[in-house]
């Protein structure tokens, strides 16, 4: 039964984090996207790769301030590599959703499928460097 709650607060913690992340790199993203609006959009395939590169960098910073897991002495180290990227992919549809019913303008990571490839580059870039 411990193992189970260890996993969930893992899940948990990483979801927030990975969150947490997104909303900081799309708020600076917004800020220098400023001056280019009028500019023709990329091709999807650029922007997936740039998300996940993006992601990876965001999750290598985020080793600098938490060097090591989140949770220690989950028995099943990586749950979170599917499960939160997920749900960050969830929340950015979530807010992307709330920024059109604003009338503001969507980036890309406003979707599902891009806030997720954001929140497994940094979830997979955690995995591999944290012991």
């Amino acid at each position: 039964m411990e193992i189970i709650f260890e996993i969930l607060f893992e899940v948990v913690f990483e979801f927030i984090l990975m969150v947490f992340g997104e909303v900081l790199f799309e708020v600076g993203l917004r800020s220098v996207s400023e001056p280019f609006k009028h500019r023709e959009t990329r091709g999807p395939i650029l922007a997936f790769i740039g998300y996940a590169l993006a992601g990876a960098a965001v999750g290598g910073l985020s080793l600098l301030v938490f060097p090591g897991p989140l949770v220690r002495g989950v028995g099943f180290r990586g749950g979170s590599l599917i499960v939160s990227p997920l749900l960050a992919g969830a929340a950015m549809t979530g807010l992307g959703w709330l920024r059109r019913r604003q009338g503001k303008r969507l980036l890309r990571l406003d979707r599902f499928v891009y806030g997720a490839v954001f929140a497994f580059g940094m979830a997979l870039v955690r995995f591999l460097f944290t012991s």
